[in-house]
């Protein structure tokens, strides 16, 4: 088998530019999800704890109600883990639970101050450094920069997933 033109770019050595800016992008991937595991370590939470709280905080921004339908359906996690989720996030002091003010049936999810401030203590100094490289960034430029990590977004969240790997000699074997 050939080796490729150059092995640093396994998919792209044909076009370096484009191995250079995914690269970066890829960069940035594993970079955040550390970022991710080591603030819900800190906060003794678990990844998907955190995604949760992330969850409950942005929609309490943009003025949504959050029941735990809604933290299903964003999580892609089956009833009895949200529900084991919200258990945990609740002991901890980082929700609470109230009823809903027009459906005495449904429950309203908000994250509490002590959640707001243990994001905010965590997580403020890397977003003003982020909104520092943005800054740097070219006024110009900053459109095409959205529109482009919009559009790998929506790449990314348009890919199905793979089919299973295929054995290297012969057919898999049955037991």
């Amino acid at each position: 088998m050939p080796e490729p033109a150059n092995p640093a770019h396994y998919w792209y050595g044909d076009d370096p530019a484009v191995a250079d800016v995914l690269e970066a992008v890829r960069a940035f991937r594993r970079s955040d999800a550390a970022m991710r595991r080591r603030t819900a370590a800190r906060m003794s939470m678990n990844e998907t704890d955190m995604r949760a709280l992330q969850v409950l905080i942005g929609r309490e921004a943009e003025g949504l109600v959050t029941s735990p339908h809604h933290v299903t359906r964003e999580l892609g996690i089956s009833t009895a883990s949200t529900t084991k989720l919200l258990d945990r996030l609740t002991d901890s002091g980082h929700l609470v639970r109230e009823s809903h003010p027009t459906d005495r049936r449904a429950v309203v999810l908000r994250p509490t101050p002590h959640a707001h401030d243990e994001v905010r203590e965590r997580l403020a100094r890397m977003h003003r450094r982020m909104a520092e490289v943005v800054l740097a960034v070219p006024e110009a430029s900053r459109a095409d920069l959205v529109t482009f990590l919009r559009s790998m977004a929506a790449v990314v969240d348009d890919e199905e997933g793979t089919d299973p790997l295929r054995p290297a000699n012969g057919p898999q074997a049955t037991r």
